[in-house]
This record gives structure tokens, C-alpha cells and sequence, in this order.
């Protein structure tokens, strides 16, 4: 497993943004993809989104469609969610994740993934 490690949570008001980040230990990265869900105490984790490593391609779960963004600095071994538009709903504990090895097909689920962050806090609440 690679080590992971979610940073940026915090509070903010409906409509604001907000930037996670997501360190990877795993000097030469080589998983197929990297993607973020998100958890409240209710439900199950949920999918954010997703990007190939490599190449860049980018998946997104409905409910994020058109605010959130998902990139990663690949010199920097960083994995990044710009959220923005935020919604009291889209309060949760958001995780970052890594498919295992071997794998190389981003569903919209936790399948696959392996490694996983200890998550950050995110608070939209007026």
C-alpha cells in the first residue's frame, strides 16, 4: 500500500471554496489512478472524483459535476480537489485514494482502491 495524506479541511460558508491536497509517499508513483470520495456519519463513502495519473483523464460523481475540480501535480507527488460552489451538503469526511496495483479502470465506486488517507474534515454550514 502507498501512504496518503489529506490536508486543507476546514469550515466555510455556503458558496465559498476550498482546496484539499493529498500527499503521496510512494516516491516513483505508478497506480493507474488516484481519486477522492467522502463520508458523513449517515452514509456510505461516496465518489468525488477521479484522475488517471498519467494521463490526466478526470472523472466526477454527479452531485460535483461542474464545481469540484480534481488535478494532480505529478513533480510534486500531490494529488488536489478544488471544490468550489460548496453546499452545506457537501459537507463530509473527504479521502483520498489509490487504486492497487494491476488495476486499471476508475469505477464510480470504492472498488479497486487499496490505499487509503485518514481523511479531512469539511464543514459548510452558515
Amino acid at each position: 500500500q502507498v501512504r496518503l495524506v489529506e490536508s486543507g479541511g476546514g469550515k466555510v460558508q455556503p458558496g465559498d471554496s476550498l482546496r484539499l491536497s493529498c500527499g503521496i509517499s510512494e516516491r516513483t508513483f505508478s497506480r493507474y489512478a488516484l481519486g477522492w470520495f467522502r463520508q458523513t456519519p449517515r452514509q456510505e463513502r461516496e465518489f468525488v472524483a477521479a484522475i488517471a495519473w498519467t494521463g490526466g483523464g478526470t472523472y466526477y460523481g454527479d452531485s460535483v459535476k461542474g464545481r469540484f475540480t480534481i488535478s494532480r501535480d505529478k513533480a510534486k507527488n500531490t494529488l488536489y480537489l478544488q471544490m468550489s460552489s460548496l453546499k452545506p451538503e457537501d459537507t463530509a469526511v473527504y479521502y483520498c485514494a489509490a487504486l492497487a496495483p494491476g488495476i486499471g479502470v476508475v469505477t464510480a465506486t470504492t472498488r479497486g482502491f487499496d490505499s487509503w488517507g485518514q481523511g479531512t474534515q469539511v464543514i459548510v454550514s452558515s
